[in-house]
């Protein structure tokens, strides 16, 4: 276009459409990244849920039914930073996420099942930014993660060519529209322009923005121009159009405004119609891009209903082309998608060509290995006249096609299992990381990415899923704050410095012990039974003298604390029944022995009085309280002692340190450990706990990349190495594992950390079964584990924990979504160890003299097992009257309530009333 030349978009009109044709009842994702957060292609549209790793999708039509079908595809372990669908194929979607890993699903039609693992996973080093199928080429795809970029055969799953790394993060990757080129911009403030086949350094580049936010990228229908989006120097958006020949300054350039959302460039090729979406705005922004003056010339503006989370433009292929339909957008908000069709007025319904040229198929032009060989052949194009249709199919090879099951799978919810559709926890969940291998020798501890997404919801899912592999039926697992009635608040002065050895506080069932941060070595005692607000006041505690470095409460007297200082001394304290009422300042006793500062300290599994206690002086004592004195020491340890832990049976003690070894003791036998085999190769922290009913051992610690991860042993096969190893995440804080023996799910968190991983333990493969994570919006300091005995059963919560905050302390519930509460589930129940209740005395284990603790049924006396109830035929649910009601349209709603009105009136053909008066006769009124 030019200025003498009349645009044909001239009077393009966006049409926002009703309420009844928005896709509504979603939750969108918010969390900052620089993908869109929705896509679509000409079937099925994608969009980030609230739930990091969670996808939802829904298809792009309705056909014909009164409400589209929504599935959740649990596809990562964290947020999905970006997403794309096959130009080629409609049901092949590619997923980046900051789990560092590029996924590729094969979804099915709507209304089937979605599958439960991807047909290939690509790893990164980093978290994956942003992604691009290849527009002309089947099975390659670019990526970006911190300042590397890399393309892509998927079908080997290997790299063709890695960039040259850039200045700092990349924020846009963008094939040209003939495949020949990459463009990218960067945080650095460079565009770059690269030919990947002839060299991975940059071909081009140049500042683009003078300000390093984020900035984006679009190709015109050409190599020669490209469209970036991004801020001034002032802070204003600004749109910029470059002429790849003449790339030292922009062709044309255009400031918008000082809003804080980043422009997201939807361009059409074809049309060269351009749309700005801001996300958090409630604005869109057309323009129709040319090379020659003015390039950047506005059609038209869309005021929005809702603000915008994410933005995407569906295929022209898509389009109601007789109706004039030139662009459609998918507007994400926060609870619907709304779909915002942009018209050209014509008198006449025909197929205009002059708006609809022919546009590129869905058949690719070449394979992976003819491209990178240099061809340069073009996708076909096609006509959008619907006389020419259909065009040709096309099923990419990369994830072989599903066959559907026989019956039709009903439509997905979100997934929670077999809850109770009313359930609404206030807590987000996620899919957890699974990035599993099983090494054969010590040396191979790299971990390797699995592609199991832990989530499945359909009849059909979980066939699918007993295929492949076994499933935790704690999958589903919700993770809830209780009522803030049950919070004790208004702490003051906690000492959020406690050595990484160290829980940071303990609890018990009445009451929870909190270091301070005041001088003397100050232990708040607070009492679980009397939650509420703290007085502003100073809280009576225990003082120590000497800075505290761990506590534990005895597990057999809820009335007594140990408390290890870093004089390298044991003080054990009695608090009294009512609580601590005032300042205690003399202990109850006072154990010496060790030489230097204390590590941790852990009280005997079923033996009374017998605490085990590790130290800098590379020692670990066991201690009988009874007596006060030391009883036993062990020693073979190279350098600092990260953890410890007694077995379930109380005969054997395993540590982990930071030689890099693992040890296990049997303490009355001898000194020396019994075996030992090759830790974490991580020296940042590590912790060990016994689990599969002592069978295994499991550690968390870190690699030599800082990845924090876990290790599986055989408890009686250190020297072979870890049975397997899961990588999890980059972070900062050591895992803090809490186990539950009677479920086999073990609790990992750390302090700094927002989400707690859960996962189900066996004994072999696939040793892992992921199960929901919790998270919450703020870090805690903190995660502890309350005894069985104080979870609601009725309500099938498993696992009670404390969160400790900055200011507050709250209890989570961990339950188990199940329809039937009404009965006891005891297959989430078994008979539970009575912890409370020791099973020997530390004189009689000092001699050798084993025990076995006692168990307790969890039942309550009015409740039947769920083995045990009659079996229902599974009804049919019946929609209530308000969503039926919701689901009419307005002229039906009218015309009910009309009808309803009628009828309240009565027959109009009855007599009224008055024609039954008698009067008076006409001579009367003389």
């Amino acid at each position: 276009m030019n200025r003498f030349k009349v645009s044909k978009f001239r009077h393009t009109e966006a049409r926002l459409p009703r309420r009844e044709a928005w896709i509504n009842d979603i939750r969108a994702g918010t969390a900052p990244s620089c993908g869109n957060h929705i896509k679509s292609s000409c079937s099925l549209i994608a969009f980030n849920s609230d739930r990091p790793g969670v996808l939802g999708i829904v298809p792009l039509e309705d056909q014909g039914e009164d409400k589209r079908h929504m599935a959740y595809l649990g596809c990562h372990s964290d947020l999905v930073t970006d997403l794309d669908f096959s130009p080629f194929d409609d049901f092949l979607l590619a997923t980046g996420s900051a789990d560092r890993t590029v996924k590729l699903w094969r979804l099915l039609a709507p209304g089937q099942a979605l599958p439960s693992v991807p047909g290939v996973v690509l790893e990164e080093d980093l978290p994956v930014a942003v992604l691009q199928f290849h527009p002309t080429t089947d099975g390659v795809l670019v990526s970006a993660a911190g300042t590397a970029v890399k393309v892509w055969d998927a079908a080997k799953q290997q790299p063709l060519a890695e960039l040259a790394a850039h200045g700092d993060l990349v924020q846009s990757a963008v094939w040209s529209r003939d495949g020949a080129l990459v463009g990218t911009a960067c945080k650095d403030k460079q565009l770059r322009i690269f030919d990947p086949r002839a060299k991975p350094q940059a071909s081009q580049s140049t500042q683009a923005h003078e300000n390093s936010r984020d900035s984006r990228l679009a190709w015109t229908d050409t190599q020669e121009h490209l469209v970036s989006t991004g801020f001034n120097q002032m802070r204003e958006r600004e749109v910029k159009l470059w002429d790849t020949r003449l790339f030292s300054s922009a062709l044309a350039s255009l400031t918008l405004d000082t809003s804080p959302g980043s422009l997201v460039p939807l361009l059409d090729p074809d049309s060269r119609l351009l749309v700005l979406a801001g996300k958090g705005e409630s604005q869109l922004y057309c323009y129709e891009v040319a090379p020659q003056q003015p390039a950047l010339s506005p059609v038209t503006q869309c005021v929005l209903e809702s603000v915008l989370r994410g933005a995407a433009l569906v295929p022209r292929r898509a389009l109601a082309v007789m109706g004039c339909e030139v662009l459609r957008v998918l507007q994400l908000s926060d609870t619907a998608i709304v779909p915002i069709s942009y018209h050209v007025p014509r008198k006449a319904v025909e197929f205009h060509e002059d708006l609809f040229p022919d546009t590129a198929g869905c058949v690719p032009a070449c394979d992976s290995h003819t491209w990178w060989a240099g061809s340069s052949q073009q996708v076909q194009k096609v006509s959008l006249n619907p006389a020419c249709w259909p065009w040709p199919s096309f099923t990419s090879c990369l994830v072989p096609a599903v066959d559907p099951p026989t019956d039709r799978a009903q439509p997905q919810e979100p997934p929670v299992g077999d809850a109770d559709p009313s359930t609404d926890p206030s807590e987000g969940f996620s899919s957890p990381p699974s990035s599993l291998t099983s090494p054969s020798t010590p040396s191979s501890l790299g971990p390797s990415r699995s592609s199991t997404s832990g989530i499945g919801t359909s009849p059909s899912q979980r066939s699918l899923q007993s295929l492949l592999g076994p499933s935790s039926k704690f999958r589903h697992t919700q993770g809830t704050v209780l009522h803030r009635d049950s919070h004790i608040t208004n702490l003051k002065g906690l000492n959020l410095t406690t050595p990484g050895e160290s829980d940071g506080f303990c609890a018990n069932q009445l009451r929870v012990a909190v270091p301070l941060l005041s001088s003397g070595g100050q232990v708040a005692v607070l009492e679980l039974r009397k939650p509420g607000r703290l007085p502003d006041t100073a809280l009576p505690t225990l003082q120590n003298g000497a800075a505290v470095t761990d506590l534990a409460w005895d597990p057999f007297d809820t009335h007594r604390l140990a408390v290890a200082g870093e004089d390298a001394r044991i003080r054990l304290w009695r608090v009294p029944p009512e609580g601590l009422e005032e300042v205690l300042t003399t202990p109850e006793a006072v154990l010496t022995g060790h030489t230097e500062k204390i590590y941790s300290l852990r009280f005997h599994p079923l033996a009374a009085d017998v605490l085990a206690s590790s130290s800098y002086d590379l020692t670990v004592r066991i201690w009988d309280l009874q007596a006060g004195a030391e009883q036993l020491k062990l020693q073979g340890h190279q350098d600092q002692i990260f953890g410890l832990a007694w077995s379930p049976d109380g005969q054997q003690l395993a540590t982990v340190c930071k030689d890099g070894r693992v040890r296990v003791y049997d303490p009355r036998s001898g000194p020396e450990p019994l075996q030992e085999g090759p830790g974490p190769e991580g020296g940042r922290g590590a912790r060990i706990v016994w689990v599969c009913d002592g069978r295994c051992l499991l550690v968390s610690g870190f690699d030599s990349r800082s990845e924090r991860q876990l290790l599986l042993y055989a408890a009686d096969a250190l020297a072979g190495g870890p049975l397997a190893v899961l990588g999890l995440d980059v972070a900062p804080s050591t895992l803090l594992p809490s186990y539950d023996p009677d479920t086999s799910l073990v609790l990992l968190t750390g302090k700094g950390d927002t989400r707690v991983f859960l996962y189900e333990l066996l004994p072999e493969a696939p040793f892992f079964l992921e199960c929901n994570s919790f998270t919450s919006p703020d870090p805690h300091k903190g995660f502890v584990l309350l005894p069985k005995t104080e979870c609601d059963v009725r309500e099938v919560e498993f696992a009670r924990c404390l969160r400790l905050r900055q200011t507050s302390l709250e209890p989570v519930a961990f339950r188990l979504p199940r329809v039937r509460k009404e009965f006891f589930q005891d297959d989430v129940f078994p008979d539970t160890a009575v912890s409370w209740e020791p099973a020997l005395s530390a004189e009689a284990w000092l001699r050798g003299t084993n025990g076995r603790p006692r168990r307790l049924s969890l039942q309550p006396p009015d409740m039947t097992p769920v083995s045990q109830a009659p079996r229902e035929a599974p009804a049919r649910r019946v929609p209530s009257s308000v969503q039926y009601l919701e689901e009419k349209s307005d002229q039906q709603k009218k015309e009910e309530l009309l009808n309803a009105m009628v009828a309240k009136l009565g027959n109009r053909e009855d007599p009224l009333p008055q024609d039954s008066f008698e009067g008076v006769d006409e001579n009367e009124w003389d």
